[in-house]
């Protein structure tokens, strides 16, 4: 009965999207969404991924994974993600005009839209002001279906959002923790980068992200790591089942490493009275906060316990910028002060 209604819903969204006259388009993501045309820009009901012009269309199509070339100013090219081979990212990047093989290089990691070239484009300006190439990653729906292969980094798998319940992935090479120092050693290897090391910033979703990759994978070639405006968290406690604790995962708090320059970065306005995005509540995430903000003060709390409590350095550090709240343009542009002004 449940597929019936949602194949129902699917014929319905194709009559009234389906539109000859449409000029918007789902990024390709081998969906039947691909199939739709919209009227006007927005997210896809379909994937939630972020619609793009009809004309981009040919630009997407035309990328083979891989294929790795820059030219100054914004551009996109297709690499590959994951373990398996067929999965592929589409970055998103920006090459100053004062570009040089010394610049600084940040990865950006979009919210659950996945809309890597806005996010991208919201770093433009300050990429010319600080001489830093911008690299923006967006994941297909695809390769990395629903929150459990983005938002959870693929550590869960056999999702039943119906009955909610999943299986634990416990093989950190299918967590796309990994991506991120193997797309930098190809794009610095291309661009001939004297730069060992790069920054990262995630907002919403991408800031869970992040805050997992200082959890699960501090043994990587980030230098600073800003985990902007998440909605949740896991949270460094034996007591909590993963993904709210270390409960059932093969990490205990005993082993956690918290000596990563990890910031918490948190919109003062992300709270009670914000409306923007999707916050998920439950009885396990809720016991971090009613808000982001709250549950992003939370998590840094008790992790900054945990540290003291087993006697480990303790490097996090918790940032709250003023009068923004769940604005991904805003925080950027804060983030990219907070990292490079002098």
């Amino acid at each position: 009965m449940l597929l019936k209604h949602i194949s129902l819903l699917f014929f319905v969204l194709m009559l009234s999207c389906n539109d000859k006259g449409g000029t918007y388009v789902c990024p390709p993501c081998d969906l039947e969404c691909d199939k739709l045309v919209f009227k006007e820009t927005g997210n896809c009901p379909h994937c939630k991924m972020t619609l793009i012009k009809k004309t981009e269309l040919e630009t997407y199509s035309n990328l083979e994974p891989n294929e790795i070339e820059f030219e100054m100013g914004s551009g996109l090219f297709l690499v590959e993600g994951g373990i398996e081979k067929s999965k592929s990212i589409t970055m998103h990047y920006h090459m100053p005009k004062n570009f040089t093989i010394n610049s600084k290089v940040i990865f950006v990691l979009p919210g659950a839209g996945r809309n890597g070239k806005d996010y991208r484009n919201a770093w433009i300006e300050q990429s010319e002001k600080y001489g830093l190439l911008v690299l923006s990653l967006e994941y297909p729906e695809n390769h990395y279906l629903g929150f459990w292969n983005y938002n959870l980094a693929g550590m869960i798998h056999d999702v039943d959002v119906e009955k909610k319940t999943f299986k634990i992935n416990k093989n950190p090479n299918e967590w796309i923790f990994g991506d991120f120092d193997r797309i930098f050693d190809l794009i610095k290897v291309k661009l001939n980068l004297k730069k060992d090391k790069y920054d990262m910033f995630g907002h919403s979703a991408g800031g869970q992200i992040l805050h997992r990759l200082s959890l699960f994978k501090p043994d990587n070639n980030a230098d600073r790591i800003l985990a902007s405006n998440s909605g949740w968290y896991t949270v460094p406690t034996d007591l909590d089942s993963f993904p709210y604790g270390l409960k059932n995962i093969e990490l205990s708090t005993s082993e956690i490493d918290f000596t990563s320059k990890l910031t918490i970065f948190l919109g003062e306005k992300d709270d009670e009275n914000e409306t923007r995005g999707h916050l998920r509540h439950s009885p396990e995430v809720d016991k971090q906060g009613l808000d982001r903000i709250s549950r992003g003060r939370y998590f840094y709390s008790y992790s900054k316990t945990q540290a003291e409590k087993t006697k480990k350095e303790f490097n996090w550090k918790i940032e709250i910028v003023p009068n923004v709240g769940h604005d991904y343009e805003e925080m950027s542009k804060w983030a990219a002060e907070y990292l490079y002004r002098q």
